[in-house]
């Protein structure tokens, strides 16, 4: 696919993590800290030592340092990669020798350069002063990208992705599903060494090196930053996914094809977006013994890119929201995206004032589409509410408030709640149960209904919000707020009444669009952000039977337009030999425009068109931390987001094999003239010009103007980047 140096895996010299009272024996391994010949190797101003006397009685809280310049993965330099290896290693050693700081508990050397470990308030105040530090951030959990379902799709049943590894730093995930069994067309193992995969099975609970295969041909771990001490009781310290998170991921991504789906109401073939490329899970997002807790610390983080990274994924997949600015995770993807991988993560599904995670240039941040494929609606008394329905056959039946047939030993609040047990069967028997959300899992409360002899269920939300898309155990309408006010109103005066749960299907006339949670960009921002957007609505998808019951879902949020979008890039690398900024180019030039490019980008993926490109924005390999340096004024990313009056340069590349010939167009923007100059570019394979957008005449009325600069070549393929003008 393309070339890397792979190094080896520093958790090879480390000990495992255990559970406070030691599980399975194991024990926390010290962390190896090289002091001697090394430090002769460091470079730069040190600072005045701090005793450990002045830091035995601090308080410590655990950090994250990164460290000036490139991981082994970005340099270029005259060093041996090992001999790169011993500098970093050595200028990280000596600036914590200088602070008295303990051992790290995470090294990082292959992504950046940096180090995770317990500082005192006064040893990282040391630290961020000193020459040599980029940066110093306290560890924090994020949360992944996940929002309420709203429709439903299945993921395109292709053939691609051969020969290529798929990367997702996630949850783990559950390797029994038959969408991560060895299936033919996989081809040739990849190869291990400098110019492939080199990542390995990471043993734990209930999981042994043996459970990788031909397919899911990399395990491994971190949790030293989220903490033993937190997570739930059911959390293997391994790779297995019990939240399904990051086994749904993944098997949107590339999941086996062809995979039978049977679950309550639907009956399916699956397969993922590139199914027959193979899949890594590195698990750094963790269950707590508090839900609210759940997430994904930013150590752990750090550490599976890193991991990553030195093991040769060809994509990496991060549904994980993101932190402010261009902090050490996105140094992190820097570092990935130097070693030629394709970098893919979640704009996050924010409210109101919270923009789209994943700022950098290095990244293609996907923002989220939803559509109203499975609907629902619930017909009583000569009138109809309509809500969300994944069951394909209607159902008739009285209705009961679930509230009304407490049973025996249950409240009626428990009841309300169509907690397990609480309904009294008599009376649930061949009824439809009304039964409001909160206090448990929604698919637990259609068991409920199921166990107590109930038929169908009606769902109902007791605040705003969105109604969600599950596989329940009976038919099911999930109703919003006002939708399930008028049906329990009615229920209440009508108690023999007769109702119908029935599919509806989309309205006619209904459009793809921007789903309302996705995180718009920053119009004050570098780069128009999100760089895309793709189906995040009620995604079909494997997930962890321990979580749901079942071994299908419906994922929905940007993380799962993540996974879509990854596995699209995994499909363009197989049948191409691209660059990993060509690749990117080509997923967002040829998209259709779906809103505005701060709310979508270049617009919905299209990866039948993205296959078809023959131009390309391509970036050199220093060009981005030329930009961060402050060397750089803009790099070329497929878009454009400028202020006021100006004139931009970007750059096209024929990576087709034949010359060709495109002209430009230039659409949208009221408040702007835009000029687009040359008007033509020949080019032949391989060959580059720039041209020049000069921005003039004119004056917000708004916030923002935009539109796009098109350029279109002789067999009509467009090539397409949005253009957003703030203040």
């Amino acid at each position: 696919m393309r070339e890397t140096v792979s190094f080896a895996n520093e958790w090879d010299r480390w000990g495992e993590v255990t559970r406070p009272g030691g599980r399975h024996g194991w024990r926390r391994g010290a962390a190896p800290v090289a002091l001697g010949a090394a430090l002769t190797l460091a470079t730069g101003a040190l600072l005045s030592p701090v005793t450990a006397a002045e830091t035995d009685d601090a308080p410590t809280i655990l950090h994250l340092v990164t460290f000036d310049g490139a991981g082994t993965a970005g340099y270029r330099g005259p060093l041996t990669a090992a001999g790169y290896r011993t500098v970093l290693t050595g200028q990280q050693d000596v600036a914590l020798a200088r602070v008295g700081a303990a051992s790290p508990v995470y090294r990082w050397t292959t992504a950046l350069s940096g180090v995770a470990l317990e500082l005192t308030p006064e040893q990282v105040e040391t630290l961020r002063n000193a020459p040599q530090v980029e940066a110093v951030e306290e560890n924090a959990v994020r949360t992944l990208a996940t929002a309420p379902a709203a429709a439903a799709a299945v993921p395109t049943r292709g053939r691609g992705g051969q020969g290529v590894v798929v990367g997702v730093v996630d949850t783990g995930i559950w390797p029994d599903s038959p969408l991560f069994a060895d299936s033919p067309g996989l081809g040739s193992a990849p190869a291990a060494g400098p110019s492939g995969f080199s990542g390995r099975c990471q043993p734990g609970e209930d999981w042994s090196r043996g459970v990788c295969n031909d397919k899911l041909v990399g395990a491994s771990w971190f949790v030293t930053g989220f903490g033993v001490d937190r997570l739930a009781s059911d959390e293997p310290l391994s790779p297995r996914d019990v939240r399904g998170h990051g086994t749904q991921m993944a098997s949107i991504a590339a999941g086996n094809a062809d995979v039978s789906v049977e679950a309550p109401g639907l009956r399916a073939t699956f397969g993922g977006v590139a199914p027959l490329a193979r899949l890594a899970a590195y698990k750094a997002c963790w269950s707590a013994s508090d839900p609210r807790d759940d997430g994904c610390s930013t150590a752990d983080l750090v550490a599976a890119i890193d991991r990553a990274t030195g093991d040769g994924v060809d994509v990496l997949n991060l549904s994980v929201s993101g932190g402010a600015g261009l902090d050490t995770v996105e140094r992190a993807l820097l570092g990935a995206a130097e070693a030629g991988i394709v970098v893919v993560a979640a704009a996050g599904n924010g409210t109101a004032g919270d923009y789209a995670s994943h700022i950098s240039p290095w990244v293609t941040t996907v923002g989220g589409l939803t559509t109203n494929d499975h609907t629902g609606a619930v017909d009583f008394g000569g009138r109809s509410v309509a809500g969300t329905m994944t069951a394909r056959r209607p159902v008739s039946a009285r209705i009961v408030l679930g509230r009304a047939i407490s049973a025996q030993g249950s409240t009626r609040l428990d009841a309300q709640m169509c907690t397990p047990g609480s309904l009294d069967a008599a009376a649930a028997t061949d009824r439809i149960v009304a039964c409001e959300r909160g206090t448990l899992g929604r698919i637990e409360k259609s068991a409920a209904v199921e166990r107590a002899g109930g038929v169908g269920m009606v769902l109902i939300d007791t605040r705003p919000g969105s109604p969600a898309h599950d596989l329940h155990a009976v038919p099911t309408v999930h109703l919003d707020e006002s939708g399930g006010d008028r049906v329990t109103r009615w229920a209440a005066r009508h108690p023999q009444t007769r109702v119908t749960l029935r599919p509806t299907g989309p309205p006619a006339g209904t459009a793809t669009r921007v789903a309302p949670w996705s995180s718009d960009g920053d119009p004050g921002g570098s780069f128009v952000k999100p760089d895309l957007v793709a189906p995040a609505t009620g995604v079909l998808a494997g997930t962890a039977p321990a979580h749901s019951g079942s071994p299908w879902t419906f994922a929905s949020g940007t993380s799962a337009a993540t996974a879509w979008t990854s596995g699209a890039a995994a499909v363009l690398l197989a049948r191409h030999d691209w660059t990993a900024p060509v690749v990117r180019s080509a997923l967002a030039t040829s998209s259709d425009p779906a809103g505005g490019p701060l709310r979508a980008g270049a617009g919905e993926l299209r990866l039948d068109a993205a296959q078809q490109t023959s131009l390309a924005y391509t970036i050199g390999g220093g060009d981005y931390r030329s930009w961060l340096r402050g060397d750089l004024d803009d790099v070329n990313t497929p878009s454009l987001l400028v202020r006021g009056e100006s004139t931009s340069h970007r750059r096209l590349t024929n990576v087709g094999a034949t010359s060709g010939t495109w002209q430009v167009s230039v659409t949208g923007f009221d408040s702007y003239d835009v000029q687009v100059s040359p008007a033509t570019l020949t080019l032949r394979p391989g060959r580059s010009a720039s041209y020049r957008v000069t921005v003039g005449g004119g004056s917000l009325v708004g916030g923002l103007d935009q539109g796009q600069v098109v350029w279109t070549g002789a067999d009509g393929v467009e090539v397409r980047i949005p253009v957003a003008i703030s203040r």
